[in-house]
């Protein structure tokens, strides 16, 4: 037998001052199952919430049922309380309250529950040449060659005339139609192959296929329209005036899947950033007794830059926290200079096919846990909150006092990209913030992958934060 090697004074030394993120697989492979049972609810939650809407409603489903109940300005609430606030059907706050006062702060974690897809135009429907087609606007950051002869299913709302709100919903179910972007046959794409990868499809292009056969009237000037408008009436009762008053949303027919022979990662539309949803809202959920009063927050319009007023550019927030401020007789400027807030919000894991964009040294790896991510931001961090030296040591901190498997990463090389989070819309209020997140590939495509056990992390993450 060979004798063990005596560890050398560099050795020693190495171990004493080097650090490197550890592989989970590697180290903790007995969670291996516990992140497997944990993303089955988590896949779950994908397939059900696939708009902002969708995702309101499978949250506030999920807190009726934990025993939250809707706030009430006024009410005396006491340490364990669970409330809930929705804003306008598209986002959403959920709050556990705690044994401190408020004027040491709360906890915060935000997620954004939007993700990239494409939006049906306000005046969508058309013919020509004998097949309708519906027009869109994509919504946030895609990159629209990606999304050509992908299925494709319509979900979304319409407020009618006498103000029925309308839910719509095809293409999920077995037996729908789905439907989808046509894209060129190799061989007629010859001048298509000459543009500029960006403009593969081009954005008035992203048209969809909605029908083909005609509604049989020598007097109808356009029976193909007329027939899918038919179908849309006899179905949901609408008409062509009522899609001026309605959100409609078409997002990847792709239910979420396991990925690898492994079956160590899951595929779905929309990870980006319902993954953090996902986990903030079940540490929420299982908070009963946390020293801090929680604030689990759910907005959306991230991807479009955070305005509107269901976005973090609104007061939503201030508003809540100013809320519970007054009923408590404190100063909410108090209650914000203490808080502590993660901004909940996915990376771009380093993907070895594409390594040149990425710094090896100072980006997050798949299996290595929830990402750190202290400043986004592009091109001498534009745009970016980046969270101090004593935020870092607090959520590290945190992280290593409950045994989380935790990395560091940024967005990219320094001069290759970057992107935002709604880290400085909290930061602006003078709240300790840095994000905390999955690492991602393929983001915002219509299929993005994230590993198990980052995920499973990420929500021991939110669970030691909160609690």
């Amino acid at each position: 037998m060979e004798e063990k090697k005596e560890k050398s004074e560099g050795k020693k030394l190495e171990e004493a001052l080097t650090w490197k993120a550890p592989h989970i697989g590697k180290e903790a492979p007995e969670q291996r199952q516990e992140a497997e049972d944990f993303c089955q609810g988590y896949k779950a939650f994908l397939d059900e919430g696939k708009t902002e809407r969708e995702c309101v409603e499978g949250i506030t489903k999920r807190l009726l049922a934990s025993g939250y109940t809707p706030f009430i300005y006024g009410k005396k609430y006491n340490p364990g309380d669970k409330i809930f606030l929705v804003n306008r059907g598209k986002a959403l706050i959920a709050t556990t309250f705690g044994t401190k006062p408020l004027t040491e702060g709360v906890r915060i974690a935000g997620a954004h529950i939007d993700s990239p897809r494409l939006d049906l135009k306000p005046s969508p429907l058309y013919e020509k040449q004998d097949m309708a087609y519906m027009k869109t606007h994509y919504y946030g950051g895609i990159r629209k060659y990606q999304w050509g002869t992908v299925p494709l299913a319509m979900h979304g709302v319409v407020v009618k005339k006498d103000g029925e709100i309308c839910r719509i919903c095809i293409g999920e179910n077995p037996g729908d139609p789905v439907f989808c972007v046509t894209d060129l046959l190799p061989h007629l794409a010859s001048r298509q192959n000459e543009r500029k990868l960006a403009e593969g499809l081009k954005g008035e292009e992203l048209n969809i296929v909605t029908g083909s056969i005609p509604y049989v009237d020598d007097q109808v000037k356009e029976p193909v329209k007329l027939m899918a408008l038919k179908l849309l009436h006899d179905r949901f009762g609408i008409t062509e005036a009522d899609f001026y008053r309605a959100e409609i949303e078409m997002v990847p027919a792709q239910k979420a899947v396991d990925v690898g022979l492994d079956r160590s990662m899951v595929g779905a539309y929309g990870q980006d950033d319902r993954v953090c949803a996902y986990t903030a809202l079940m540490a929420e959920l299982e908070a009963d007794s946390p020293a801090y009063t929680t604030i689990t927050l759910f907005a959306d319009k991230e991807e479009t830059g955070s305005q509107g007023n269901t976005g973090m550019c609104s007061d939503f927030l201030e508003h809540y926290m100013g809320y519970l401020a007054d009923m408590e007789g404190v100063d909410v400027r108090q209650v914000f200079a203490r808080s502590l807030c993660l901004s909940a919000d996915v990376n771009a894991a380093y993907d070895p096919t594409f390594s040149d964009v990425f710094d090896p040294n100072n980006s997050c790896y798949i299996n290595k846990g929830c990402v750190l991510t202290k400043y986004t931001g592009s091109r001498g961090k534009s745009g970016s909150s980046d969270a101090s030296a004593e935020t870092m040591a607090k959520v590290i901190g945190i992280m290593d006092k409950a045994k989380v498997y935790w990395q560091a990463g940024e967005l990219g090389a320094v001069d290759q990209g970057g992107g935002g989070t709604i880290a400085k819309f909290v930061a602006r209020l003078n709240i300790d913030t840095v994000d905390l997140g999955v690492p991602i590939l393929s983001m915002h495509a219509p299929f993005e992958v994230a590993s198990k056990l980052d995920v499973y992390h990420t929500y021991r993450a939110f669970k030691a934060f909160l609690d």
